[in-house]
């Protein structure tokens, strides 16, 4: 069973996740909780994922994020926000976040990103990716670019499946790797690209316009 809290100030937000993903059967809402108790409930309940609202009015989400980071084997966090176009989404990113989801986001969308998540995936509604590419595609474009030219070919098609946020055993299926070759690429990828985590480049490979490889393009 994949383990989560939702952490929300609205009740009707909160019900409405744990309704959504308790009907998966292998999703199990342990806990939920507004931003004051969030801290508190996490550490309590030892969740696999956190799905986190990134606007709360007595305690933030980017607070929270913060201190569940900072904690010992702390658990993926996924932020949640209302409005596609919020500022907050590049701090979270930059602070350790594993992904946006908007909060109207699809059922079977919201189930299949919980479960991603907990594979080791990075997960974007696409409403919430348009304002962080937005900010950087004109100055960033090209050294997203300049960046995944320095890759080989089969990093490119591994990075462009990172920007699907496909999950290590995902790309390995897709690309008939194994896990521990695709973990290899991975931890190249991000060295090569000087980012620090898979978000990042995601973000990078969605920048630079990176299309999914074709089966067997590459023996």
């Amino acid at each position: 069973m994949i383990r989560v809290v939702v952490i929300d100030d609205e009740a009707l937000v909160r019900s409405g996740f744990t309704m959504i993903l308790q009907a998966a059967g292998d999703i199990e809402v342990v806990a939920t909780a507004t931003g004051v108790d969030a801290v508190r409930e996490i550490g309590l309940a030892r969740p696999d994922v956190v799905l986190l609202d990134i606007r709360m009015p007595e305690v933030d989400g980017l607070t929270v994020l913060e201190r569940v980071l900072a904690s010992n084997d702390p658990p993926i966090v996924a932020m949640l926000t209302t409005f596609d176009t919020d500022e907050y989404i590049e701090q979270a990113l930059a602070s350790g976040a594993a992904g946006f989801l908007l909060k109207d986001t699809d059922p079977e969308q919201l189930i299949h990103s919980v479960r991603a998540l907990a594979a080791g995936a990075v997960v974007f509604s696409p409403g919430a990716t348009r304002p962080i590419l937005a900010g950087r595609r004109d100055q960033g474009r090209r050294d997203a670019e300049t960046r995944v030219a320095a890759l080989t070919e089969r990093e490119r098609d591994v990075l462009a499946l990172i920007g699907e946020g496909l999950s290590n055993a995902e790309i390995g299926r897709v690309l008939f790797l194994s896990a521990s070759t695709v973990k290899d690429h991975v931890s190249a990828i991000l060295g090569k690209l000087d980012v620090t985590s898979r978000v990042q480049a995601a973000l990078l490979a969605q920048l630079a316009g990176l299309e999914r490889p074709r089966p067997g393009a590459i023996p």
